[in-house]
């Protein structure tokens, strides 16, 4: 990955779902953007790079079906796999997949990319990676592509009421 992937936008608007849904809980958060380049690889590392900061700091979120009936959203570190049986038995399931991205977009009103556990147009359970708890400050999807908040993981817990859960594949 090369810097000319990213470049700071200057000209897109900060206001989304997301952090309307985190201003009005009064969660504090901050607002970061980048170019989003959804062809230049893992979308969470480009955006650790891009902001400078570290990979674990950087979480994704991901749309799945736990046993094809229950959606869930899923945060973890953008360099960690995903363990999606454990994800399942979070919620009496035997197995989970990944939704479609155009299933996803339906429910959350999140495009690909740009998908944010805060401000889901029907709200869904949230899990959030127990990886996560400890870092100081982690980088959240902000509900558009090229568009984050940081947010203290304990904010972002209790913003979304998410079961923290060791969801990392072995």
């Amino acid at each position: 990955m090369t810097a000319c992937f990213w470049r700071r936008s200057t000209h897109t608007t900060r206001e989304t779902a997301a952090t309307a849904f985190l201003t009005a809980r009064n969660i504090p958060f901050s607002v970061h953007d980048y170019e989003y380049a959804p062809n230049g690889g893992l979308i969470g590392m480009q955006a650790a790079e891009a902001i400078g900061v570290a990979p674990e700091d950087v979480l994704k979120t991901l749309v799945v079906e736990v046993d094809k009936k229950q959606a869930v959203c899923v945060v973890a570190p953008a360099h960690q796999r995903m363990n999606l049986k454990k994800v399942a038995a979070l919620f009496n399931g035997r197995n989970a997949r990944m939704m479609s991205p155009e299933k996803a977009h339906e429910l959350t009103g999140f495009e690909s990319g740009g998908t944010s556990p805060f401000g889901s147009k029907t709200p869904i359970p949230v899990v959030l990676s127990q990886d996560a708890m400890p870092r100081t400050h982690v980088y959240i999807n902000a509900g558009r592509q090229g568009l984050v908040v940081r947010i203290t993981p304990a904010d972002a817990q209790q913003a979304t009421d998410a079961k923290v859960a060791d969801i990392a594949a072995d």
